[in-house]
């Protein structure tokens, strides 16, 4: 059983790079094809800066952090052999571009008892380099008992 003790936990602000490469990168592995996420001219026709994020461009900041999900559920002695990912839910707030730094700290918003399993909510508030809002990132983990 997780110990609901850990709501209101914070982790350590973790931040990111957005690279022009992972972008592409990151849409070749999901296999979305959509010109917005390879071609500047056709993102820029679109009235994005650069190009554009996929919709759930947000997971690799959360896993490629300073600090990732794998870091947190250790720290919270949570057995990640008993880890399923549950749910996960993104809130763009303001536009996220290609140079910008994203830094994003967790909080665990609450555990949920569901008898076999628990459910563990974690919350990210994501602002750039420049202190501005930008990404809500919302992850339900279910931990078998």
């Amino acid at each position: 059983m997780v110990d609901k003790s850990i709501v209101g936990k914070k982790f350590p602000e973790s931040s990111f790079e957005v690279e022009k490469g992972k972008i592409k990168e990151f849409a070749r592995a999901i296999g979305d094809s959509n010109p917005l996420y390879y071609d500047e001219d056709a993102a820029k026709s679109e009235g994005y800066e650069s190009l554009a994020l996929p919709p759930t461009f947000g997971t690799v900041f959360s896993l490629s952090g300073d600090t990732s999900l794998l870091d947190m559920l250790t720290e919270l002695n949570i057995d990640i052999a008993k880890v399923l990912h549950g749910g996960q839910e993104y809130v763009f707030i303001n536009p996220i571009n290609p140079g910008d730094t994203v830094t994003g700290q967790t909080a665990i918003t609450g555990v949920i008892d569901k008898g076999k399993m628990d459910l563990v909510i974690m919350e990210t508030d994501y602002v750039n380099q420049n202190g501005i809002p930008v990404l809500k990132d919302t992850s339900t983990i279910v931990v078998r008992r």
